[in-house]
């Protein structure tokens, strides 16, 4: 009997090992067919229900594969913050996977947390130099408004990706806020030397060039960009804007009305157009309604209303006939900038021409109590008043 027991309890230890390596198969099966249902589940695009499988391993085990597809199933459902938690899981399981920093950078910099994706992406360039990573982290410096660190990156990103247009636009409008138009045309030409027929880049070198007054220059760009097929409002507003400056009057007029018929809400076209005509001499009732326009559609900006306002007067004063309306637009350009004294002598001189010598006295007082002593207006005004008095004198 008690070698029977002695046998039996043998033969239990022996046959241990199977009944535990059956029941570790059993829970590896049982694992396997739940990540699998959770990949069908997220393949069908049923992302909730995939979450609510693969939770159901989660709480056994820190399984890596396990957490992987959970954090894929949190970002496709959209549920950032969840995914960059679950990845920053997913690196103390496994902290040589460099995927799960890379994917936490993007995750930050959608979340706008902008400081944690420039930490975990300098992590990252410190493993390997990717470049989408230094991309991100000159963007989270560019969003921070931290200028020169992001053009740290990003020229570190352009060092390993020299052509990337993206990045090549991102430096170029940094250097174009800071009015560093030298720096724009340089990263422009390193650009459009590998590609030379790029409508992206070189019609920011075409703004950097008329913005710093090499308008020529400039014109040879954007003429090649319409040639190009580049046929965008942008293009045409700013050739016009460089032919005017350079007093091509008749193109410049065509290139801003072309600019007209592809977006007709902007003010400044507008007034563009109608400084144009005027610098053309043309008749005053073909300004006109470029201004009418203008003054449509102008939000409250008191230095555009005193600039429409003194095209107005202009315009009145030249027909020799219209006093009245010019004094009107003079005064209201005089009032929207009290900068633009030259308005007050216009004034006096429009009610000189209409004999009202009482009122043109006062405004050349007005005139030469803000005006620059011994400045040519100045003497104007003076001269004017002494022929006034007489005229008064003689009156009485």
């Amino acid at each position: 009997m008690h070698l029977l027991r002695i046998l039996f309890v043998s033969v239990f230890l022996a046959l241990l090992p199977t009944f535990v390596t059956a029941q570790e198969t059993d829970s590896l099966a049982l694992r396997q067919n739940t990540i699998n249902a959770a990949k069908y589940l997220k393949s069908i695009y049923k992302i909730d229900e995939a979450i609510d499988t693969l939770s159901t391993l989660v709480g056994l085990t820190f399984d890596e594969e396990v957490l992987s597809e959970l954090a894929d199933c949190h970002y496709q459902n959209g549920d950032l913050e969840n995914a960059a938690g679950t990845y920053l899981l997913l690196t103390s399981v496994n902290p040589n996977n460099i995927l799960y920093k890379v994917r936490q950078v993007a995750i930050f910099y959608k979340l706008k947390a902008y400081g944690q994706a420039v930490e975990v992406g300098k992590e990252v360039l410190r493993i390997d130099p990717i470049s989408a990573i230094a991309g991100l982290i000159g963007d989270s410096y560019n969003q921070m408004g931290q200028y020169d660190s992001a053009l740290v990156y990003y020229n570190q990103t352009l060092a390993l990706k020299p052509f990337n247009e993206s990045v090549v636009s991102k430096v170029a409008k940094i250097y174009l806020d800071r009015k560093e138009y030298p720096e724009v045309i340089a990263i422009s030409d390193a650009f459009l030397e590998f590609s030379p027929d790029n409508t992206n880049i070189a019609p920011v070198k075409g703004l950097a060039l008329y913005l710093h007054g090499q308008y020529f220059p400039a014109i040879d760009i954007y003429e090649k960009q319409l040639k190009l097929g580049n046929d965008t409002y942008s293009i045409h507003y700013y050739l016009g804007q460089c032919y005017w400056r350079t007093l091509l009057l008749y193109r410049a007029e065509r290139e801003l009305k072309a600019a007209w018929q592809l977006d007709s809400s902007d003010v400044n076209l507008a007034y563009s157009i109608a400084g144009v005509l005027a610098d053309a001499n043309r008749p005053f009732d073909d300004v006109k309604p470029w201004l009418d326009k203008a003054l449509a559609m102008l939000e409250p900006d008191s230095s555009v209303l005193s600039r429409i306002h003194q095209q107005y007067g202009l315009g009145y004063y030249k027909k020799q006939d219209s006093w009245d309306q010019a004094i009107e637009h003079y005064k209201k350009a005089y009032n929207y900038n009290p900068q633009f004294i030259s308005a007050l002598s216009t004034i006096a001189f429009c009610f000189e021409q209409k004999k009202d010598y009482k009122s043109a006295l006062e405004w050349y007082e007005k005139y030469l109590a803000v005006a620059k002593p011994g400045s040519s207006g100045y003497k104007f005004a003076q001269k004017s008043i002494e022929i006034l008095k007489g005229e008064l004198f003689m009156e009485e």
